[in-house]
């Protein structure tokens, strides 16, 4: 049997408003609360799980993605200025991409400080 990742919690103040933030980023809805959770399901394998009971230390969530969602992301965050993006973290937050191994790639400033990097190809 091989190794899947199921399901990892993320920590939020304020849970429902982090799920919708990936989830509208990524092309993706929140499923109905589950437990304490609001979910969003990303793939046949993996639920990202946001939870506001504890503490929050900002995370790094790393995504290889295909090009179409890539376009898709990238079309998202041209309308939303507000959001901060940028090609990595040795640049700070400069509404760039990178073209690292051939694809592209992109941090974005999510709720919390967490960073969501998505890349087309495996550096």
């Amino acid at each position: 049997m091989s190794i899947v990742l199921n399901h990892t919690i993320v920590p939020a103040t304020d849970k429902q408003a982090a799920a919708t933030f990936f989830a509208e980023l990524m092309g993706l809805e929140v499923s109905a609360p589950s437990g304490p959770f609001a979910p969003v399901r990303v793939n046949d394998d993996l639920t990202l799980d946001f939870d506001d009971r504890g503490r929050v230390e900002p995370g790094h969530y790393a995504f290889l993605i295909d090009d179409d969602t890539f376009d898709a992301v990238l079309g998202r965050l041209a309308t939303w200025p507000a959001v901060e993006y940028g090609s990595g973290p040795e640049h700070g937050w400069d509404r760039q991409i990178n073209h690292l191994a051939g694809g592209r790639g992109v941090y974005v400033h999510a709720p919390d400080s967490h960073s969501y990097e998505l890349f087309t190809a495996v550096p």
